[in-house]
């Protein structure tokens, strides 16, 4: 089995794969002053939970943009799964190639995550392929018809942006990110649900009617991360949803080093 964990900024995921399967995954909150034993202990529990066998793991991917938590985790899998997890390095090891510059500068998060769409997306029609990861920060990344890693876009997450306006607009208040009932909001906290949802489809269709143009047009969009199918229901440029694209992508990583490597 495959134990496939991605460190992200507010979120660390775990997945578990069986072949090509997966069997089963979790989500913990990134925490950086977490200690290996700490996160041994807690993915030893999930394990149990789920009544997996934590020693018929014979394999660990690991992508991360934390880097304080990057060598944390990789003695957690040491300790608690006994094998050396294979740490992806996006211009290094993911199969693909990275036309960023320099190609170090991208996230490792971005590359998985581009590896699974082209594969599903764009590999047999020969399709350009633009991934929209809904996460802390909310990333467009473009791959070409060939399969080459070409760059994107980073925006504030909307989750980002609530909490701003709720800090600098002293008579503004929070509230939660969600559709509402119309778009002309009638109540301050109406208005507020409105420029935020509405404004982030405005943005998302924005990049990707431009990001497709300088494709060619013939881009397919793929949708991923936490408010995915909330926006991708809004709007018709979004083609799939894939709420475990980046596990996707850690698998393929794997298999094709692990390829490499015979």
């Amino acid at each position: 089995m495959l134990l496939a964990i991605d460190v992200g900024n507010t979120n660390i995921v775990l997945g578990v794969f069986d072949g090509t399967t997966l069997v089963e995954h979790w989500r913990l909150q990134t925490l950086r002053e977490r200690t290996a034993d700490e996160l041994g202990l807690l993915a030893s529990g999930l394990f149990a939970d789920r009544e997996l066998n934590r020693t018929a793991v014979d394999g660990v991917i690991l992508s991360s943009v934390v880097p304080p938590l990057t060598g944390v985790v990789r003695g957690m899998v040491e300790r608690y799964f006994g094998v050396d997890a294979l740490i992806v390095d996006p211009a290094g090891n993911s199969g693909m190639p990275v036309l960023y510059d320099p190609p170090a500068d991208v996230g490792a998060d971005r590359v998985v995550n581009a590896v699974a769409a082209y594969e599903r997306f764009g590999r047999e029609t020969r399709r350009a392929v633009i991934v929209c990861d809904f996460g802390t920060a909310t990333t467009f990344d473009a791959i070409s018809d060939k399969g080459e890693y070409l760059g994107g876009a980073i925006c504030p997450g909307v989750t980002i942006s609530a909490d701003a306006l709720f800090q600098r607009a002293a008579r503004l208040p929070r509230v939660d990110v969600r559709k509402p009932a119309t778009v002309v909001g009638r109540t301050t906290v109406g208005s507020i649900e409105s420029g935020l949802f509405w404004g982030y489809v405005g943005l998302v269709e924005g990049l990707i009617v431009r990001m497709q143009r300088e494709l060619g047009g013939r881009a397919a969009c793929v949708a991923t991360g936490g408010l995915a199918a909330l926006i991708a229901a809004e709007t018709r440029l979004i083609d799939h949803v894939d709420g475990n694209l980046t596990l996707e992508g850690l698998r393929l990583v794997w298999e094709r080093n692990r390829t490499a490597a015979r």
